[in-house]
């Protein structure tokens, strides 16, 4: 036991002294963990024999709840809204176009018989969310049309149908499911995973913001069980636990409720704890002495699927909503396999009356697919024109407010405190502050100069930098020449009530507002208003 921690222990160190290595190389950080996975496996030079594929089913699906759960949590709605509608035919009709197209390839140029050439397409017709998500943040790709967020979108939801792909095509080989079965097991998954997704997060919501703050973690722990019954419950009456996790995970993510931006962060690195250790599963469980045999077919399928099956079907369904068509190229190159593929390639392993072929033919489709298109995805993003130096990528992403360059200091005021019973505007805060948020018991105030304050008031100033405080919910207005706001003060304005502006951006400096700062062309008002 104390071996095998010491063991985890100094992979996990291996794997983040790669995180860190990976960007200044060149190198995929999920391509890193592959590869040391590969170091310590049977062909490798630590020479471990590992190949309970069980186990690693077991782990690796149980890793997959949580990643897409975050893959909902994480995604920002607003910003995805205007191409929920593509994404969403991508992850569902795009995924079967794929699977169909490529299990059509390897039936006919491959000649594998059809369940197990549908099977195989179906494993690798998914794109991973884990991928994009690590590759659009640390590359910082800024892309044109909201293409960022309809790629997160796409990846993050498209699991759910090609694991219910997967398990249609276990059971016909099983012969478990003739046509009416496979049709009820089909609803069962749709039905169910919506059914259970919306209603879980519905009572979830209702629950977090009934809820007083959770102390000690407890926060966490409850959003962790949730993602865990989001996926049990529909998974026990056949229905997609994936789609409930996922659909639970962007509902609460859009939602506001206390303790939300801590939760964020244990995500975010949980989410990446797991990402590891699947990829690094794949490396272990890969036996590369085995490859040389499969290399030649796994490379025509990598590249029928990247070149021509996922093209074909991104084109034809995002026709309809007029993409343009550098926007469709990329969307095409930019569908990375991963740790999905990984999961069902072992579920199909253990599952299916099939040898280790469709896993070791996935092992090397992802291989390329993360050395070739994860390398190559911002040069082909530079190539179609498609970087936009006006926009930001985080922002497509929940933790949005953690990149504003602002600071948060609350205090409350005790009894004879000499600001007691003054209005803000006869005080003198220290400069390049602004009071945001006033607490009064259970009330949540959005001051102004003539606020007065009282004894245990709790009183929020903004200055520049980033602290987590909960009652803020802020939003942004973007200044045009056609804008009512534009080349007006902020006295003058006629906000909504209970808003206030916090800050502006203006060309990459940070302004903090006072009420004869006029707003120029370009301008960004990041405004605080009532929840």
């Amino acid at each position: 036991m104390t071996s095998f921690l010491l063991l985890t222990a100094i992979v996990i160190f291996a794997c983040v002294f790669l995180n860190r290595v990976s960007d200044k190389l060149g190198i995929p950080v999920l391509l890193a963990f592959i590869l040391l996975g590969m170091f310590f496996g049977s062909d490798g030079p630590v020479n471990i024999a590992f190949e309970n594929y069980n186990f690693a089913e077991e782990i690796c699906s149980t890793a997959l709840i949580f990643i897409m759960f975050y893959g909902g949590f994480g995604t920002n709605w607003s910003m995805a809204k205007p191409v929920a509608a593509p994404a969403i035919v991508l992850s569902s009709a795009g995924v079967v176009v794929t699977a169909l197209l490529t299990g059509g390839f390897i039936h006919f140029i491959l000649g594998e018989p059809w369940l197990l050439s549908f099977l195989m397409g179906s494993v690798i017709a998914s794109t991973d969310a884990a991928s994009v998500f690590s590759i659009l943040r640390a590359k910082r790709l800024n892309l044109k049309y909201h293409t960022a967020s309809l790629l997160e979108v796409e990846s993050g939801s498209n699991d759910p149908a090609a694991y219910m792909m997967t398990i249609i095509c276990i059971s016909l080989m099983h012969g478990s499911a003739d046509l009416w079965g496979t049709l009820t097991l089909l609803a069962a998954q749709i039905v169910f995973g919506l059914a259970f997704g919306f209603g879980i997060a519905a009572i979830s919501k209702w629950a977090l913001k009934k809820t007083d703050y959770l102390a000690g973690g407890f926060d966490m722990v409850l959003l962790t069980a949730i993602a865990i019954f989001a996926y049990a419950a529909p998974a026990m009456l056949d229905g997609n636990g994936y789609l409930s996790a996922y659909i639970a995970g962007i509902i609460l993510g859009n939602s506001d409720f206390p303790g939300k931006r801590s939760i964020v962060h244990f995500f975010n690195g949980a989410t990446n704890l797991l990402s590891m250790m699947i990829f690094f599963l794949l490396g272990l469980l890969s036996t590369p002495s085995k490859l040389p045999e499969i290399a030649w077919p796994a490379f025509l399928i990598a590249l029928f699927l990247t070149f021509v099956a996922r093209p074909l079907g991104v084109f034809a369904l995002l026709a309809p909503f007029k993409t343009p068509a550098a926007a469709s190229a990329l969307i095409s190159f930019a569908g990375l396999r991963g740790a999905s593929a990984i999961v069902f390639a072992i579920v199909a392993y253990t599952q299916a009356p099939v040898n280790d072929i469709v896993f070791h033919v996935t092992f090397f489709i992802v291989l390329l697919s993360i050395l070739f298109q994860g390398a190559l995805l911002p040069f082909a993003a530079k190539k179609l024109s498609m970087i936009d130096h006006e926009s930001d990528v985080m922002k497509s992403f929940t933790d949005y407010t953690e990149e504003m360059p602002v600071q948060f200091i609350q205090f409350t005021l005790p009894a004879g405190h000499a600001w007691c019973g003054q209005a803000l505007s006869e005080i003198a805060f220290p400069p390049e502050t602004l009071a945001i948020l006033l607490s009064r018991g259970a009330e949540k105030i959005i001051p102004n100069g003539d606020t007065r304050l009282s004894a245990g008031d709790t009183l929020v100033l903004s200055a520049l930098s980033v602290a987590p405080v909960t009652g803020l919910a802020l939003s942004e207005i973007h200044v045009t020449k056609k804008s009512r706001y534009y080349q007006k003060s902020l006295s003058s304005l006629h906000l909504p009530h209970g808003h206030l502006v916090v800050l502006i951006l203006r060309q990459g400096e940070v302004i903090i507002p006072k009420g004869d700062t006029v707003l120029e062309a370009g301008d960004v008002m990041v405004m605080n208003g009532k929840n």
